[in-house]
C-alpha cells in the first residue's frame, strides 16, 4: 500500500474532535476509514466528504452504545428481550 493513499484529519462530532485515518479503497472505489481511539468506529464513503460523514456517525453511534453499557452496568438502566409477535 503506498503511504500516499491515507489521509489523516480530525472529525468533529457531538462528543467532540477525533483523529480519523482515512485510506483509499482500490477495489470498491472511495475511502476507508477509522477512527483509532474509539473501539468498532470504522466506515466508508464514496468520496471523502461522505466519509467524513459516516466516521462521525460511526464515532457517535460507538460512544453511545458506550454510556449504554456503562449505564445498564451500574444498573442505571435495565434492557429487556423484546418480544417479538409470529405475523
Amino acid at each position: 500500500m503506498k503511504a500516499d493513499t491515507k489521509k489523516t484529519t480530525t472529525v468533529k462530532t457531538r462528543y467532540g474532535s477525533f483523529l480519523c485515518i482515512f485510506e483509499q479503497e482500490p477495489d470498491m472505489g472511495g475511502y476507508a476509514v477509522i477512527a483509532p481511539k474509539v473501539p468498532g468506529a470504522i466506515s466508508w464513503g464514496k468520496t471523502l466528504t461522505e466519509a467524513k460523514r459516516m466516521i462521525a456517525e460511526a464515532i457517535e453511534g460507538a460512544v453511545e452504545g458506550e454510556i449504554i453499557i456503562a449505564a445498564q452496568k451500574a444498573g442505571q438502566i435495565s434492557i429487556r428481550p423484546r418480544r417479538h409477535i409470529a405475523a
